[in-house]
């Protein structure tokens, strides 16, 4: 088997479009029927709203706790209700990787610390792509016996997605990342 990776010259938001379309041909593809992207306030989740009207696909937008508030990185009510208009379903979720209680007592060698640092050396993408999976898996809106898209970024917008199959956070040495569809190359 043959495929095709599609690496950005940059990180960021001005690759949201491309890899959201790269997702929904691959989606169409495998004839995998659910897309999980994370989306701090909206956008990623609005745009895929759009691209993948009438597939079929079901999109969950997977954001970060109200914890993170004051760094400004949570949706507004407005944004919200605005994504969930859109027929995306939006689950705020603690980060399975990092940013909970282990990080209160610099948890710099927890578990969470050494797999997060790992998937940062793709880039920071592969590492919420592979934690929004999680994330969702945690919460009954995915199982993880079934390939989903997972769509995620470097700060803003999306500039990765990769096939993966899902697992739980007790068995996540389960998670098989199967195809990178894109990332950023310097990311």
């Amino acid at each position: 088997m043959q495929g095709q990776i599609t690496y950005f010259d940059e990180e960021g938001k001005q690759n949201t479009l491309k890899v959201l379309n790269l997702a929904k041909k691959r989606a169409q593809e495998l004839g995998i029927s659910t897309v999980i992207l994370a989306s701090s306030h909206g956008y990623t989740a609005l745009e895929a709203a759009k691209i993948f009207t009438g597939t079929g696909v079901s999109l969950i937008a997977v954001t970060i706790s109200a914890g993170f508030q004051e760094m400004g990185w949570c949706m507004t009510e407005e944004e919200r209700a605005a994504v969930e208009k859109a027929g995306v379903k939006i689950l705020t979720s603690q980060l399975s990787l990092g940013g909970g209680v282990e990080d209160a007592f610099g948890g710099d060698h927890s578990p969470q610390s050494i797999i997060s640092n790992t998937f940062y050396c793709f880039s920071q993408g592969m590492k919420v792509a592979a934690e929004i999976a999680v994330m969702a898996a945690e919460a009954g809106l995915i199982g993880t016996d079934r390939e989903v898209i997972s769509v995620a970024g470097s700060s803003e917008g999306a500039d990765t997605a990769v096939v993966l199959l899902p697992a739980y956070a007790k068995k996540f040495k389960q998670l098989r990342i199967r195809e990178i569809l894109c990332k950023p190359r310097n990311g």
